[in-house]
């Protein structure tokens, strides 16, 4: 399940390796995405050593830089399926704060595990009349094979402003694979279980490729 996040959460980033400068555009979707990735991956470039020093720091970068583009709200509802009536209203607002905060760590966690992967947008389509847009891709990797993504951005019918709200890798969304992992949990034990199973994962500490850190240790043994 991580390699599927660290897939997700690097495409939003990696456009930075293939593409032109471009100004954030909230109004386009496809111009959005890109101009976010880049500012995103310049920032992690420049603030390098000090994240090597404290990999806490992702954690600001992904709330500043990527946070604000992503409907988090509509993401944490839609995880929420058909529970979603059964959640107390009181339970609500605090089970979407405590999501905003999993996918912080989410996204900083996937951060370090980059390794040189680079992403390939398909061509922007025409946004004219729509309310939904899926943002295309591939990403490259150096020793993996190709992998396709997609982005899926809605308009704000309050803003007029387009923002993600789910990442799909090989056919595989992130808010169905997070609403499968949950669903047994809601039914059987409710929206407190959940709450706690994300403030566990919020609670760890960010490490700088994890899974290498772990095969090494594993030889060592």
């Amino acid at each position: 399940m991580m390699k599927f996040f660290t897939t997700l959460i690097i495409a939003i980033g990696l456009t930075a390796s293939s593409m032109v400068a471009a100004q954030e555009n909230a109004e386009n979707p496809y111009e959005l995405v890109q101009s976010v990735a880049m500012k995103t991956f310049d920032r992690m470039k420049n603030e390098q050593a000090a994240i090597e020093q404290d990999p806490e720091r992702l954690r600001q970068i992904m709330e500043q830089e990527l946070l604000p583009h992503i409907d988090y709200q509509f993401a944490a509802f839609k995880v929420l399926g058909k529970h979603f009536r059964s959640v107390p209203k009181e339970k609500l607002a605090e089970y979407v704060k405590v999501f905003r905060e999993y996918l912080i760590t989410t996204y900083a966690v996937a951060m370090g595990y980059y390794d040189n992967q680079t992403v390939q947008f398909e061509p922007a389509g025409s946004i004219d009349g729509k309310k939904a847009v899926t943002v295309r891709a591939v990403v490259k990797d150096p020793v993996r094979p190709d992998i396709k993504i997609a982005f899926q951005v809605r308009k704000s019918s309050n803003t007029n402003q387009w923002k993600a709200y789910d990442m799909v890798a090989e056919g595989i969304s992130l808010i169905d694979a997070k609403r499968s992992e949950f669903e047994s949990i809601l039914r059987q034990d409710g929206i407190d279980a959940v709450l706690a199973i994300m403030r566990d994962k919020i609670e760890r500490p960010i490490e700088l490729n994890a899974d290498d850190k772990k095969a090494k240790a594993e030889s060592a043994e």
